[in-house]
């Protein structure tokens, strides 16, 4: 599956328990086709105590969500949309918005 997100892109979740949540990618893994956003999926987490969390405890934290799963978010018209792949004669690729046909990247 190609991806179309990339990590500090605003993505919005179009289905699940977490439907119309919106938040900045933190990681994006090609291998599990997963992203993680910010604020978006948390879950709580056992954690025994270690040297990064001395007390240990529940942790709550952003879990994977498959990339089907959520959408970007278009930082000019501010709406989720599918992406167009454009190439440049030079070979550079763009990311371009279908609904206001603005450059992404």
């Amino acid at each position: 599956m190609g991806l179309r997100l990339k990590k500090n892109d605003t993505a919005v979740v179009i289905t699940g328990k977490n439907k119309g949540s919106k938040g900045r990618v933190l990681t994006v893994t090609p291998e599990k086709d997963s992203v993680i956003v910010e604020g978006v999926n948390i879950v709580k987490k056992h954690m025994k105590p270690n040297k990064q969390y001395q007390q240990g405890g529940i942790i709550e934290k952003e879990a994977p969500l498959h990339i089907s799963n959520v959408m970007l978010v278009c930082p000019k018209c501010q709406k989720p949309t599918r992406l167009s792949n454009n190439v440049l004669s030079d070979g550079k690729k763009l990311r371009t918005c279908k609904k206001c046909k603005e450059v992404i990247d």
